[in-house]
């Protein structure tokens, strides 16, 4: 079954094509991009000397052959580390399938840590639109200097003040309320989306908070809670779901009408919607 005669949803590649390569690597976007999927999600942290990386957890112990802190480290010291051997085909065994994707040490580029601004010149140079979700990591000893930076950056590509939400190829999300308000203060027509694990009393009914127009609920949420994605629409907000990898869950997602999907799996979600 496939849904291509329903409006589809955008399909964003959770981490890259996180399921293939290891995530938040070059590998990774590279495999998305050449999936096809609409846009890549990244979350980002700030290193001890001011950069931007894309990195999900607090700490570079899981994805990485190093230890430590990634707010404690500096750009040269992560630069120096492999994020793609954890992921290499030892993990696949008893797959049925093995992965296009293969780690080859020499590659450096292909697994080294990624900067936010790296991933942005691959985006920009894709050759055709390719939207970018930057995740803001909270709480950080780095607080609000996390947003300013990334500010900075999106400038430096002409992206932090797009004519209206539409039009932005850059959606910044958070788990932290904060986070987006200091965006949306900074930057009021970049879209700004606000990740949810569960859902507050105060904003069943379908608010969120002042000024953001895109919610992000869990694929638990909605599968719970389907009525919820209805509300959110009819208060006049867009739902993007994180993170959907299963047949079944595309197809949930598809029939409440959610408007992007972000997954492991950006190849087979676009086989499943048919595209």
């Amino acid at each position: 079954m496939t849904h291509a005669a329903q409006r589809a949803p955008q399909v964003v590649a959770h981490r890259g094509a996180s399921e293939d390569a290891p995530e938040h690597t070059l590998a990774a976007y590279r495999k998305a991009i050449e999936d096809g999927a609409d846009a890549l999600e990244c979350d980002v942290r700030l290193t001890a000397d001011g950069h931007l990386v894309c990195v999900h957890d607090r700490r570079v112990n899981r994805t990485s052959n190093g230890r430590g802190a990634v707010s404690a480290l500096e750009l040269a010291d992560l630069a120096a580390l492999d994020f793609g051997s954890w992921k290499s085909r030892e993990a696949w065994r008893g797959r049925d399938e093995e992965p296009d994707w293969e780690h080859r040490p020499e590659d450096r580029e292909e697994t080294s840590v990624l900067t936010l601004e790296r991933l942005l010149e691959l985006v920009t140079d894709a050759g055709r639109r390719v939207e970018l979700a930057i995740e803001t990591k909270h709480p950080t000893r780095w607080a609000g200097q996390v947003e300013e930076r990334l500010l900075t950056l999106l400038k430096r590509f002409g992206l932090d003040a797009p004519a209206s939400a539409a039009d932005s190829p850059v959606r910044v999300m958070s788990f932290s309320a904060r986070s987006l308000h200091r965006v949306r203060a900074a930057a009021p027509t970049l879209p700004t989306v606000y990740l949810m694990q569960f859902v507050s009393p105060r904003l069943q009914n379908g608010r969120l908070p002042l000024g953001v127009g895109i919610a992000g609920p869990s694929i638990r949420i909605v599968r719970h809670h389907p009525a919820y994605v209805e509300r959110l629409k009819r208060a006049g907000h867009q739902v993007h779901v994180w993170t959907v990898n299963d047949p079944e869950d595309v197809d949930l997602c598809v029939g409440l009408g959610v408007d992007a999907i972000i997954t492991n799996r950006p190849r087979a979600v676009l086989s499943r919607l048919g595209r």
